[in-house]
This record gives structure tokens, C-alpha cells and sequence, in this order.
């Protein structure tokens, strides 16, 4: 017999003997699938897979139905010991047990559920059994009625009351006028262990259900989710709320706090969802109309608990830093929009957009960020980026915020600027064309700046120090000399810089450059202003490299093969421009409350936020 996706063995449990069985039986929901030679056998909590004899099926049919009630005495006795019977019996007993599959029968009215999803069914049993709960809502429980939304209080405690007493514990209601119109608040205590609690309401066709912790923590993310829908969700659903959605909300809420004091794990555990973040508490957010629900990674401004005030680590990989991006743009409880290609052309150059968080500053010329990069998925990093620093800076003009996905790459976008056009002057003048045109991705993306989109324009590349390897490169529009600060645009004056940048080689410098002027080119021909003019240079070319396999064949001629070039050169790259700009971080706080409570939302997140006084570097 061979096993498959094995699980942790129950614990003190050994297989079947000659002495009184005990009262094992199958998980509910196990599902069996005969083999040619052999068994399939898969639950919620393992699986197995059992081969080596064509009589597996047929001894399966004589086990079943003793397994699935918890009456395998009767087989036992029917097997002597020492025959073949009895030996291929305790075999499949014991890779059943092994990967626990067969458990100990639970007593109380969730007895099936506890022997489907615990590891240990009587003793959370036991302590859903010394658990009692605490409904507080703003108002009386009530049965559900045909009440046009949003619905009362009473209606959502007394769905949850319910639920809560079919689980086996004792409920109590409580009446709290403090309590906001709308969330209810699930109280657990037992003994002398701290309380825990969840939270649910609802606010027009939406939902939510708060992730376990302390009755405080629950009620300071209930009335955050509520401000949250309240002013992302727009008007309240038209007509009444399904008359199912109510009970399902309360009946989430319930068997997440059930979860919680039996010692289960929690829903939101369960499964491979990639979008949840680990390490983040996760809320259940429910949509009345089409009906769905779904688990989001959410911190709320106030962390109470101290699960709640561990930052994540930094992000390593482009993929990760895209699923926190995600995550913090999740919709009607995210910070912000999230980045999105939405109807912006993607050809000659990916390009995204990105709105500014709640709470910024806003200007008729900064309501969304859009950026361009050599790829789509950068491009939605950049634009993320970039509208946070624009939120951020908002409040405060004097002080230039630098996000990134990590330390390094908020660091490599602080120092481009900070070695900008306006920045003390090069070691000597323009270098010779013939320096960065043989560059492949230079030549591409000056070829389709000049001759597929026809802009008439020169190219500047100078050289930072004469002892350092670092290179700025300016696109001109017709011309003259840049003009720094200047917001792209392709109908400017000649002179006027259309994109720059600064990196290690001439020929990485201007092919940044040129992608950066076509990106304002073509936003600019689509009604959408490119933001950064610097935007996305390679500071992010490291993260992006993370788990490439460039082919032998992948030169600068290829994406792959040039951002892991790029990347490789990024940290001696940091050390040349922080030696000559002399930049360093202020670590300062945006003056606004808003912009401050979203500087420490994205720090929580593991993004890395620096702030950097023009003044002071």
C-alpha cells in the first residue's frame, strides 16, 4: 500500500488490536473513489491512497457503512485474529488513522461538524460546551422579518443567536446603545482564557464579518468596515435584501467565533486562496446582489491586539508586492483603487493607472497616476507606488515621499530623483550618440518614440562622476535644454523634457528614458497624464528578477534578460547616488491624520515608506 498527501498521525491511537475497539468513525465527508487495484480516500483535514490488491474494493464495501456510523466492533469480531481478513482490516484502520481520517466520536449538536473539522472532536466539544456568548447589538434581537434594508440590528443578533445555540453554546443578548447603528458584536468567554469576539453588519446590498480577536479589536474594526462601505458602497441596494442573507452573514460570523473558541481554524485558514496575505487577519466580505462572499487580507487604523501590530516583512518578489497591491486596493473595504490597465492601450508601451487613497489631497491635474513600464505588472507596481506618494505628499508639499515594494526599491526611486535634472551639474557634457544607441532596448524604444509615434525629439546622455558608474539620460521634445519639474507632455514647447532617467550604464539610462517619454507620448494621446517622468527607471528590476531563468539566449534584446541585467547592477547603482546626493531618509510623518493612517497601513503591509526633504539631502 502506498499513502498520498499524508497528515499528522492522532496522537495516543494505534491500530485496531484484540482487546474492545474504540468508538472511531469516518469524517463526515470523506469521499471514497474505488482504484483498479486499490482506494482513494479524501477529507478536509488529509487523504490516502491505498493500492496493492484488487480485494481493496470489495473490503472497502464491507467497511464503509461501519466506519461512516462509528460501529466497526461488529467487523472486528468477524475478523479473527491472525487471519488475512483481519490482518488487511487493521491495515486500512491504521493508514486511516495515520492520516487522520477516523476520529473519536464528539457528543452535542454540532457533532457532525466538530468530527469533519477538528483535529480533536470531543475536546472542542468540551469547549464549545463551557463557552458562553455575549450578542450585543444596538438593539433587541428580533426574528427576521420582510423589513425593507437596511435591516435592524435585532435582525442580524437574533440570526446570530441562533446559529450560535445550534453550535452548542449558551447564548445571552445584550442591548449597547454605544454600539454603531447596524454591527453586532459576538462575545466568547470561557473560564479564565481572555475573551474573543467577532463582528458583523451589513450597510446596503454589502456585508462583513471580522476576522477573531479581542471584543475591542472586533468593535474598532466593525466601525472602520462600516465607514469604510459607508463611503465606498454608494447607495443601499434597491428592495429588500434577499431574505438568506441575513441568516448567512450571522451564520458566518457565528461559526467563525465558534472556530475561534473550540480551537478550530478559522475559515479564512482553510483552503489556497493566494490572494490572503499570511501574517494579516482576513474579513469575510459578503455581496448581497449577485450573492457572494469571499475572505480579504484588511488591517484596520486601530491594532489593538498584537497579532494586529506586526508588520509584514518587505517583499521580495514582483509577485508578492503585486498581492499586497491587491490586497490594500480590495474592493469597498481597500485603502484606494487599486492600479488596473483598465482602457488604456497597451501597445507600443504597457500602461496603468492608479487613483489616490481615501483621504488625499486631491488637485484637478493628480486624480489618478499613470505610469508605463517595460511590462504590465510593473507598470501596476509603479502606478501603485506613485499615487501612494502623491496621497502622501498632499499635506504636506515641502516633504517627497519614496514608496516601494521594499527598502531597495523605495531607496533606487528617492535616489533617481534626488540625481534628476535640477541635481548639481554632470562631470562633463553629452555623450556621444554612438555610446547608448547600440544599446538593443535603447534602439527599440527610441526607434518607437521617433519613428512609430513620429515625436521629434533629442536625447541627452551625461555621465554623474567621473570615478562612479552612474548616467543620466533626458528625452528633449525638439530643441533645447530639460526643463526639470516639468510634467511630460508631447505638446510642449521644444526643450521641454518629455522623460529621464538615471542608471547605471548609458545604454540602460537612455533606453529608460525613451520607454518613459513613449509612455507620456501615448498616455498623453489617450487623455491621461504620465505622472512621474522618472517613472518606473529600475529600481524595481531587482524584485522583478526574483525567480527568473533568463535562457542562455536572453540578451538585453529580451525583457527577462535585460531587467536581470539591470537588477545586478541596482545595488552598487544605490551606493553611487546616495555617495552623490548625500540623501537620507527624515523618517517623517505626513502632517494630514489621513495620510498619516495610510503611511502606517502600507508599512504594516511591509512597503517601505521614506520621507525626503528637498532641502535636506
Amino acid at each position: 500500500m502506498t499513502a498520498g498527501t499524508p497528515a499528522p498521525a492522532a496522537s495516543g491511537t494505534d491500530a485496531p488490536q484484540d482487546g474492545p475497539p474504540l468508538p472511531w468513525r469516518l469524517r463526515p465527508g470523506v469521499a471514497v473513489t474505488p482504484l483498479r487495484n486499490g482506494l482513494h480516500l479524501r477529507g478536509r483535514r488529509g487523504s490516502v491512497t491505498l493500492e496493492g490488491s484488487s480485494a481493496l474494493p470489495r473490503l472497502w464495501q464491507l467497511l464503509e457503512e461501519p466506519l461512516r456510523t462509528g460501529r466497526l466492533t461488529g467487523p472486528l469480531r468477524q475478523a479473527e485474529p491472525g487471519t488475512a481478513l483481519r490482518e488487511a482490516v487493521d491495515t486500512v484502520v491504521g493508514r486511516l488513522l495515520e492520516h487522520d481520517l477516523l476520529v473519536a466520536e464528539p457528543a452535542g449538536p454540532a457533532a457532525d461538524w466538530l468530527a469533519a473539522t477538528a483535529e480533536r472532536p470531543p475536546a472542542a466539544a468540551a469547549a464549545l460546551a463551557a463557552t458562553r456568548v455575549e450578542v450585543v447589538s444596538g438593539a433587541p434581537a428580533a426574528p427576521l422579518g420582510a423589513a425593507a434594508p437596511p435591516p435592524a440590528p435585532g435582525a442580524l443578533a437574533g440570526a446570530a443567536g441562533r446559529a450560535l445555540r445550534r453550535g452548542g453554546v449558551a447564548v445571552a443578548y445584550t442591548v449597547d446603545p454605544a454600539l454603531p447603528d447596524g454591527p453586532v458584536l459576538l462575545r466568547a468567554a470561557a473560564g479564565d482564557g481572555p475573551p474573543r469576539a467577532v463582528a458583523a453588519g451589513v450597510h446596503g446590498g454589502l456585508g462583513f464579518v471580522t476576522a477573531p480577536g479581542s471584543p475591542e479589536q472586533a468593535a474598532a474594526d466593525a466601525r472602520a468596515l462600516s465607514a469604510r462601505l459607508a463611503a465606498g458602497a454608494g447607495a443601499p441596494a434597491a428592495g429588500p435584501l434577499p431574505a438568506s442573507f441575513v441568516p448567512l452573514l450571522a451564520a458566518a460570523a457565528a461559526q467563525r467565533l465558534l472556530c475561534a473558541a473550540g480551537g478550530l481554524p478559522d475559515p479564512a485558514d482553510e483552503g489556497d486562496d493566494h490572494r490572503l496575505l499570511p501574517g494579516l487577519p482576513a474579513v469575510l466580505v459578503a455581496d448581497a446582489r449577485p450573492p457572494r462572499a469571499e475572505y480579504r487580507s484588511w488591517l484596520g487604523p486601530d491594532r489593538i491586539d498584537p497579532d494586529r501590530r506586526t508588520p509584514l516583512e518587505p517583499a521580495d518578489s514582483l509577485a508578492e508586492a503585486l498581492e499586497r497591491v491587491a490586497a490594500l486596493g480590495a474592493e469597498h473595504i481597500g485603502a484606494g483603487p487599486a492600479p488596473t490597465p483598465g482602457a488604456l492601450r497597451q501597445l507600443p508601451v504597457p500602461l496603468a493607472s492608479c487613483g489616490l487613497p481615501a483621504g488625499a489631497v486631491r488637485t484637478p491635474r493628480s486624480e489618478t497616476v499613470v505610469a508605463g513600464a517595460p511590462r504590465l505588472d510593473l507598470a501596476r507596481l509603479e502606478a501603485f507606488c506613485g499615487a501612494a506618494e502623491q496621497g502622501l505628499a498632499g499635506a504636506d508639499p515641502t516633504v517627497r515621499y519614496a514608496v516601494g515594494a521594499n527598502p531597495g526599491h523605495a531607496w533606487g526611486r528617492a535616489l533617481r530623483r534626488a540625481a534628476g535634472p535640477g541635481a548639481p551639474g554632470p562631470v562633463s557634457g553629452p555623450l556621444p550618440e554612438a555610446v547608448w544607441r547600440g544599446h538593443p532596448q535603447a534602439r527599440h524604444w527610441w526607434t518607437t518614440l521617433t519613428g512609430r509615434l513620429g515625436v521629434r525629439a533629442r536625447m541627452e546622455v551625461i555621465r554623474l562622476d567621473r570615478d562612479r558608474e552612474a548616467y543620466r539620460a533626458v528625452v528633449l521634445a525638439g530643441t533645447g535644454r530639460p526643463d526639470a519639474g516639468r510634467v511630460p507632455d508631447p505638446a510642449a514647447e521644444p526643450g521641454a523634457g518629455l522623460g529621464w532617467a538615471v542608471e547605471a550604464t548609458p545604454g540602460d539610462a537612455a533606453a529608460f528614458a525613451a520607454l518613459t517619454a513613449t509612455a507620456a507620448v501615448s498616455a498623453a494621446r489617450q487623455g491621461a497624464t504620465l505622472t512621474d517622468p522618472c517613472a518606473p527607471g529600475g529600481s524595481a528590476a531587482p524584485s522583478a528578477a526574483v525567480g527568473a531563468r533568463p535562457a542562455p539566449w536572453e540578451d538585453d534584446r529580451w525583457t527577462t534578460g535585460w531587467l536581470t541585467g539591470v537588477a545586478a547592477r541596482e545595488a552598487a547603482l544605490r551606493g553611487t547616488l546616495r555617495t552623490l546626493t548625500g540623501l537620507h531618509d527624515l523618517d517623517a510623518l505626513p502632517a494630514a491624520p489621513e495620510a498619516r493612517e495610510f503611511a502606517a497601513l502600507l508599512r504594516a503591509f511591509g512597503f517601505t515608506v521614506l520621507a525626503v526633504g528637498g532641502d535636506r539631502r
